[in-house]
């Protein structure tokens, strides 16, 4: 990816500001705050148990030292803190239609960044590739966002393995308070179901899976040397026979069903976009399907 002046980037930003502005404001604004607004819980008190409460919520510590039951009491948290973890390695360079995959990432990262903002919300930023490279800590305003998604467009890509691990520990270790975590990758990269199983215990953890076509289905267009743009590992391919083609688009649909099989085992809801798709319906229906379920 040829090097980014200050112009370009100031330019891309600006259009990614009015687009996502525009479609927050017609679209998303509403399935946002009922989706997320007011998740999250905080302490409140403690008082005695009256008939009626839930016994779950009985604080059994004051009730020995106090000798009467007492409960725990939890108000809603006024505002929430949305993290942003983007993995910007090599693999997200890739991509076989106007945009790469990295450009779609930051369109999405953009849109659910303003939608975060008009909601008054908190949000931070984690980018990285085999260990975290940038990290600015939760905070609210317009100028917050806009600086975030200026570094996003003006990241270059890393040529290194992806380690999903590292960002999600690192979340952990910094982020005390339950938060709204965007975990947006195409997670070719070892697994790290354990750490999402741990982090996804704490916070709301989101996987937006990233695909482009062409890593789904080979064309017919004879003797191909693909390079792994992490590893640097040179896989040479004669898309010509029917078998090569059928064998690559059959692994590779397994390893997407793994994926997704995965994240819902450990309890991750996933949002699967691709560049040859119009993400704005996959958030539609993906917003829509968490609400019905807190519903």
């Amino acid at each position: 990816m040829p090097e980014q002046n200050v112009a370009d980037i100031l330019r891309r930003v600006q259009r990614i500001q009015i687009v996502a502005n525009r479609t927050v404001n017609d679209l998303f604004a509403g399935l946002y705050k009922s989706v997320f607004r007011g998740r999250g819980m905080e302490f409140d008190e403690v008082r005695e148990y009256q008939p009626g409460d839930e016994v779950r919520t009985i604080d059994w510590n004051v009730t020995a030292r106090q000798g009467v039951p007492y409960i725990k009491r939890y108000a809603e948290e006024r505002e929430l803190t949305v993290m942003f973890l983007v993995d910007v390695s090599a693999s997200g360079a890739f991509g076989s239609h106007e945009r790469s995959k990295l450009d779609l990432v930051v369109e999405v990262a953009a849109l659910l960044m303003f939608s975060a903002l008009k909601n008054n919300d908190k949000v931070g930023l984690l980018t990285f590739c085999d260990d975290v490279i940038h990290y600015f800590p939760p905070r609210k305003g317009k100028s917050n966002v806009l600086h975030m998604i200026r570094e996003l467009v003006s990241s270059e890509p890393v040529p290194r393995e992806t380690n999903l691990a590292a960002v999600l520990e690192f979340l952990s270790r910094v982020q005390k308070r339950r938060a709204v975590a965007f975990l947006i990758s195409d997670f070719l990269a070892p697994n790290a179901r354990q750490a999402m199983a741990v982090c996804g215990k704490r916070h709301d953890l989101i996987a937006i899976t990233v695909a482009d076509p062409r890593e789904h289905v080979l064309p017919d267009v004879g003797f191909l040397s693909l390079l792994d743009a992490e590893t640097r590992e040179i896989v040479e391919l004669d898309t010509r026979h029917p078998q090569v083609r059928a064998l690559f688009e059959r692994q590779t649909a397994e390893r997407t069903q793994n994926l997704s099989s995965e994240l819902k085992r450990v309890g991750v809801d996933e949002l699967a976009i691709r560049t040859d798709e119009d993400y704005l319906i996959g958030l539609r229906r993906f917003f829509r399907m968490r609400e019905r379920r807190f519903r």
